[in-house]
């Protein structure tokens, strides 16, 4: 691709300022922020549900909505600042923010019983901070700034489709280096092969990466530690672990499947309700989705597909229509942040993808996950134009 040339959203890299200058004032992103609003007061009523059967637990939903407001300042705030500006001035901070916060885990981090390295425990109040959350979201903002450098000469030279991948695996090999948190690995992946599609790269380029990737993962296999291996191994044979590793995901699917079309009612889960935290391990977590079906069913599950569904839309439909290459690719990572996190996390639950610890976007209990959340979607919510270009900017538009 040539300076000049159009890409999947229509405008080249090269032209984005002038053409970003011209699109005239911002209008409000106002139907994304309540989508994700509805979806995080729907989450906070699934984790008091899910956190009713142990006292201990229940000053987890007030720090969930303290980290939903704190998410709802920090959207509204960055919805009004010029992000485009500041990202133009501040770039260098990126890098500096990616590598930072994840070496801060070397001395600090702690597995919070989950045996990866991924929180730092924050003084007073007990709130925990995952450096990995925060970071999605300067990674996928310096992935878009690339993207939109080395697209004004052309984004399918070798070299620089060899400077994309460096970056990916960099943070890749750092994050896992110093956490082991494979769950966050595989959304940053996504998140880079979706921003990559977007922003023009040749799918040839991509299908390459993606094969010497599963190339990667069959040579470094027998070095991955065993409880990793057989997380991914009782997907495939469930009868190989039930009563170990594969323990959670069985008594996901019987929750589920227990709820039937309607649930068994809103705080009468059998197994969320248990006083035994072995009924459903981390339901408050890894598995509030497990909650949702067996409370209320299979109308409750599709209801959480419905809202995810919509937000994802939301992000890819502003991409499309948007003049605004380098918007166009922040609005990709953070649908494609959502979307990862959404199949893994859904996957775990029906157990056809191995338990790796990620979190349901806007669902599931974790202040660091709300907090990035809403602040991508804020990021969004600033960048957007209001004049977003005719027909759509995809192929054929």
């Amino acid at each position: 691709m040539m300076k000049g040339e159009t890409t999947r959203w229509g405008t080249s890299p090269g032209r984005m300022g002038r053409e970003a200058c011209a699109v005239g004032r911002k209008k409000r992103e106002w139907p994304l922020f309540f989508l994700c609003l509805s979806a995080a007061l729907y989450g906070l009523a699934l984790i008091f549900s899910a956190t009713r059967y142990e006292e201990t637990l229940h000053g987890l939903v007030g720090k969930q909505a303290v980290a939903l407001g704190g998410g709802v300042v920090l959207c509204l705030l960055l919805s009004v600042l010029d992000v485009r500006k500041l990202l133009e001035k501040l770039w260098w901070l990126l890098p500096v923010v990616n590598v930072g916060l994840l070496l801060l885990l070397v001395p600090l981090g702690n597995d919070d019983g989950t045996g990866n390295k991924s929180w730092i425990s924050l003084p007073g109040g007990g709130f925990n901070l995952q450096p990995a959350e925060v970071v999605k979201i300067s990674f996928l903002l310096l992935l878009a700034l690339q993207l939109r450098k080395l697209g004004e000469k052309g984004l399918n030279r070798p070299k620089a489709v060899f400077l994309l991948l460096l970056h990916v695996l960099a943070l890749c090999a750092l994050l896992y280096g110093v956490s082991g948190d494979i769950g966050m690995v595989a959304v940053y992946l996504a998140v880079y092969l979706v921003m990559l599609w977007s922003a023009g790269v040749h799918p040839l380029w991509l299908l390459g990466e993606v094969a010497a990737g599963v190339g990667a993962v069959v040579l470094l296999w027998p070095r991955l530690p065993e409880y990793v291996r057989m997380r991914f191994l009782v997907v495939f044979d469930h009868g190989l672990d039930p009563l170990g590793k594969g323990f959670q995901q069985e008594r996901s699917l019987l929750a589920i499947g227990s709820g039937q079309v309607t649930g068994q009612g809103y705080l009468q889960g059998t197994q969320t309700q248990s006083p035994s935290p072995s009924a459903l391990p981390a339901r408050h977590t890894d598995f509030i989705f497990s909650v949702a079906g067996e409370e209320l069913g299979l109308v409750g599950c599709l209801l959480i597909l419905a809202l995810l569904g919509a937000i994802l839309f939301r992000c890819v439909w502003l991409a499309h229509r948007s003049r605004d290459p380098l918007f166009a690719a922040v609005a990709m990572g953070v649908a494609g942040v959502f979307g990862a996190q959404t199949i893994l996390n859904i996957g775990m639950c029906l157990y056809v993808a191995p338990v790796v610890g990620v979190t349901l976007p806007f669902f599931s209990y974790g202040g660091s996950s709300l907090l990035t959340a809403f602040g991508g979607v804020g990021i969004v919510m600033s960048m957007k134009q209001e004049k977003l270009g005719g027909s759509g900017n995809w192929p054929g538009a």
